[in-house]
């Protein structure tokens, strides 16, 4: 363990914590403020991070991954997806039109917005549609969306040791993560600097993204983490 990361050691796997980010009361201010990641900070919007739409990942896990969620988009009703009809705009039998490439490696855009985002006034509830449903069926919100809207603010870099080895370190997103976009974000929310804002929470990371944790690590490591805090 050194002062900057907790790691974990699971055999095959060594977890490594950003610690600081974890004891911090970071907070999501989606629809409380969130400026977005466009050029210009847009609360009104309402868009979050779902500005861009959301990428599966490549080779065969974000294949598998597109699947899923195509499977529970199938499970969403016109009361709580917004853009349920445009979903429904295909001629292919079991596939619907969620996503923005023929490859699926990435969820469609609509109105400069994921098609799963709901807009302000939406009477279903503003936000992702995956994430309300899965709350309506009393599961983690984990299990609906892509893996990259749920993980966020936290980022896994994964980093091979040898052949039986790999480490995994977990840390907040930061505005070099976004490569090219990141260079014209107004804003970056896990950025100290510029998001101070969202620093404002009830109660530590460690607590508030548990769900995440557990999702990413597993049940065994989550437990070992709290404990060291």
């Amino acid at each position: 363990m050194t002062d900057e990361f907790i790691e974990i050691d699971r055999g095959d796997t060594v977890w490594r914590f950003e610690r600081e980010f974890l004891e911090s009361n970071w907070t999501c201010l989606f629809g409380k403020g969130c400026k977005g990641i466009l050029t210009e900070p847009s609360e009104e919007l309402n868009q979050g991070c779902c500005s861009l739409g959301a990428h599966f990942g490549d080779g065969p896990a974000g294949q598998a991954e597109s699947k899923e969620v195509l499977a529970y988009a199938s499970m969403l009703t016109p009361e709580n997806f917004q853009h349920f009809d445009q979903a429904h705009e295909t001629d292919t039998p079991g596939l619907l039109a969620i996503y923005g490439n023929d490859d699926r490696t990435h969820t469609r855009v609509i109105d400069d917005a994921c098609i799963f985002l709901n807009r302000p006034g939406f009477a279903g509830g503003e936000g992702c549609a995956l994430h309300i449903a899965a709350v309506e069926f009393d599961e983690s919100p984990t299990e609906w969306k892509p893996s990259v809207c749920w993980q966020l603010p936290l980022r896994v870099d994964w980093q091979e040791v040898n052949a039986d080895t790999e480490t995994a370190t977990v840390r907040r997103w930061s505005r070099a993560d976004w490569s090219q976009h990141g260079e014209t974000m107004a804003w970056c929310c896990t950025e100290r600097s510029e998001g101070g804002e969202a620093y404002s929470g009830n109660e530590q990371v460690i607590d508030s993204l548990r769900d995440e944790l557990t999702a990413l690590a597993g049940a065994e490591v989550y437990v070992e983490l709290r404990r060291r805090l």
